[in-house]
């Protein structure tokens, strides 16, 4: 009998080392608001998702192989609480498998592209909802008919990447180096950059990538490189943040155009309480076929913490387009693109010089 509990008690213990060695989190986030969004004379009322933090469901584990080394995982997948819709779900968030340990990072998979972090990063809003910065980097906004128009399917996320990321143990100092390729089909050969110095108050980095679109593995259309440098400093009473963006798209064959637009934002961030005042002012203009064309956003937000997991929330974003500038906040219904015939005429967009303003107010949980 002794020797049954003496058993059962090592057995016990083996399993209690085991599950310490590896682990598997469930992880998520539902976002939703009420919204409206007044684009010229015409305004939508929705139910609108994603205004603080994007709608999500995933999974993540991490394994010790000992002497150091782990493996992980990294599954997620978008979520639109607002209908339900998760039928058929796809992991294209990210969806990643990495080696770990004291050389750093062997990251394969779909993932964020280095360019992209530093939107995202030094962006008051966090690249979510009305007040987000890639509201000034929508496809077409600046293009007539040139390659942005076309769009660029690496400006957030890339797939099939092989990358590496510095360990954290360099004093402050990260990066990380990022390739992706095409594999024979229509998508985009990536490669791309970022490194930066985070310590105490201050945080900066510069990022640099590079994509060739094909319209199949042998047709490519057009290059286009994107350079961006951003930092913040805390002083305690505000966070403030800065950044600059400057897009360039280079013909290869004759069905693109070139093109060249840049991008600037500056923000602050004050705690207050429970809470977080947010505010950022950015600017977009364009050099291409459209000459003149520019808009500027300004956005203002608070946030209150009802909890470490659950915040309520409200933002004010209003666009303004100058020229043929034709960008539009959110996810408004659809608007005619600025176009260019073989003639040289232009045709504007319906959002051409006009202004998109919007608000909402919402909640969203973390898991």
């Amino acid at each position: 009998m002794k020797k049954s509990l003496l058993a059962l008690a090592v057995l016990g213990a083996f399993a209690g080392a085991a599950s310490a060695q590896s682990s598997v989190t469930l992880f998520g986030v539902v976002d939703l608001n009420a919204r409206s969004i007044k684009n010229d004379t015409t305004t939508t009322r929705q139910l609108g998702t994603d205004g603080l933090a994007s709608s999500r469901l995933g999974f993540r584990g991490v394994e010790d192989l000992g002497g150091g080394m782990q493996a992980g995982f990294w599954i997620e997948g978008a979520m639109t609480p607002d209908d339900g819709t998760a039928g058929g779900q796809q992991w294209r968030r990210r969806s990643t498998v990495s080696l770990m340990g004291g050389f750093g990072e062997v990251r394969l998979g779909r993932d964020y592209t280095p360019t992209f972090w530093n939107l995202t990063v030094f962006d008051p809003f966090g690249t979510n909802g009305l007040g987000s910065y890639l509201n000034l980097f929508q496809s077409g906004g600046l293009t007539a008919g040139g390659p942005l128009l076309s769009g660029v399917s690496t400006l957030v996320r890339a797939s099939n990447t092989v990358g590496y990321l510095l360990p954290s143990a360099l004093g402050g100092v990260y990066g990380q180096v990022q390739a992706a390729a095409p594999e024979g089909a229509a998508g985009a050969r990536y490669i791309g950059g970022r490194v930066g110095y985070g310590a105490g108050p201050v945080n900066v980095a510069g990022a640099w990538g590079k994509t060739r679109q094909t319209a199949s593995g042998a047709s490519p259309t057009f290059d286009f490189t994107m350079i961006d440098f951003a930092g913040s400093y805390d002083f305690g009473f505000a966070q403030f943040m800065g950044q600059y963006s400057r897009m360039t798209a280079g013909k290869v064959s004759a069905f693109a155009s070139e093109g060249k637009q840049t991008n600037w934002l500056l923000g602050a961030l004050v705690p207050l309480g429970q809470g977080q005042i947010r505010g950022s002012y950015a600017k977009a203009k364009g050099s291409e076929s459209v000459d003149g064309a520019s808009a500027k956003q300004l956005a203002l937000g608070y946030v209150y913490n009802l909890s470490k997991r659950t915040a309520l929330y409200g933002t004010y974003s209003r666009l303004t387009n100058d020229g043929l500038s034709a960008f539009a906040l959110g996810s408004p219904p659809a608007v005619t693109a600025v176009s260019v015939s073989s003639t040289g005429v232009v045709t504007p967009s319906s959002m051409s010089g006009k202004t998109s303003s919007g608000y909402e107010v919402g909640i969203r949980h973390s898991f």
